[in-house]
């Protein structure tokens, strides 16, 4: 199955506050906001949601296609990619805008403020995933991750003419768009991502009711942290899966995109729903286990055997015919 991720690309500076942010923060003030966190530590990484989950999905064999727009400082990231398994030959390079950047904060409690410079993702609108498809010899399932939001609803109008499956995960992007553009983005869609303030946000700006938004996609994923993914269709799926045991907690930057990562890979092996999230789960822990969206080490020995450990030794074996390919 060929696989396109459209979204962002971008470097992330990440940064830990030894503190709460609760502290800092006063009810009867919170329209008058005037904060400076002091930080102690800062690290820079590669990111953007796209190329986030392209990377995971490279890392366990899926080869997905990447759909974005950088700026020409994306050479050594390219190449970083493209050696994970990542095809990167389709993306739109900027001539004037640098690539993306995410700035984020995070406390004691995991609890994060962030900030997204667009950069040269504002040109995704040039992306034109009719010409990508034919390029390519044809794609199976596109993924519209958060990205500019013209470039969003312009990749959804894209499959539904093409007739390809895709994926509606507008996340990060949810409060740019107006309930017109959430529509846009999410009717039709073949699998709908989101965690549980978003999927409360979806229902606000579309109108629809929980089950109402079940008659317009196909399948619901909605993360819900420590609390698992729950998984539900129209047709009367509901299935919960829980995380993975982690070895230690470093930074959740990132996670939701390795979750999404795995899920994908693993429709991409033709498994159930309920296995592609606890691939996507275990993809998942890696990453908090880690600093960084893209720092992780996969031996597939080790992973398979934390399938097991996580999920049952039927989980282990559905997914070991794919993993060792």
């Amino acid at each position: 199955m060929r696989i396109a991720i459209t979204g962002s690309v971008a470097t992330d500076h990440l940064m830990t506050f030894p503190g709460l942010f609760n502290d800092s923060l006063m009810a009867d003030q919170l329209h008058n906001v005037s904060l400076s966190f002091l930080v102690d530590d800062l690290q820079i990484r590669r990111g953007g949601v796209a190329a986030n989950i392209g990377f995971g999905m490279g890392v366990l064999g899926g080869n997905p296609i990447l759909v974005a727009a950088v700026g020409t400082d994306f050479a050594d990231y390219q190449s970083w990619l493209e050696e994970h398994g990542v095809e990167c030959g389709h993306v739109h390079i900027s001539k004037t805008a640098h690539t993306a950047r995410f700035m984020c904060t995070t406390d004691q409690e995991q609890n994060q403020i962030a900030s997204f410079y667009p950069g040269a993702m504002s040109e995704s609108i040039e992306l034109e995933l009719a010409e990508i498809s034919e390029n390519v010899g044809g794609i199976d399932l596109v993924l519209i991750g958060a990205d500019d939001p013209a470039a969003m609803i312009k990749h959804t109008v894209a499959c539904k003419k093409l007739g390809i499956p895709f994926v509606a995960d507008p996340s990060q992007q949810l409060p740019r768009l107006d309930g017109q553009q959430t529509i846009d983005v999410v009717d039709g869609a073949k699998y709908l991502f989101n965690n549980e303030y978003e999927a409360t946000l979806i229902e606000q700006r579309t109108g629809w009711s929980t089950d109402e938004v079940l008659e317009h996609v196909g399948i619901r994923v909605t993360t819900m942290g420590n609390k698992g993914a729950r998984i539900t269709s129209r047709d009367g799926l509901d299935i919960s899966v829980p995380v993975a045991q982690e070895k230690s907690i470093k930074d959740p930057t990132g996670v939701g995109d390795a979750f999404r990562a795995g899920f994908l890979t693993g429709l991409g092996w033709g498994l159930s729903p309920q296995r592609c999230a606890e691939v996507g789960s275990l993809l998942a822990t890696y990453v908090i286990e880690t600093i960084g969206t893209q720092e992780y080490i996969l031996d597939k020995s080790e992973f398979l055997a934390r399938l097991e450990e996580a999920y049952g030794t039927e989980c282990s074996q559905d997914v070991a015919s794919h993993l060792g390919k």
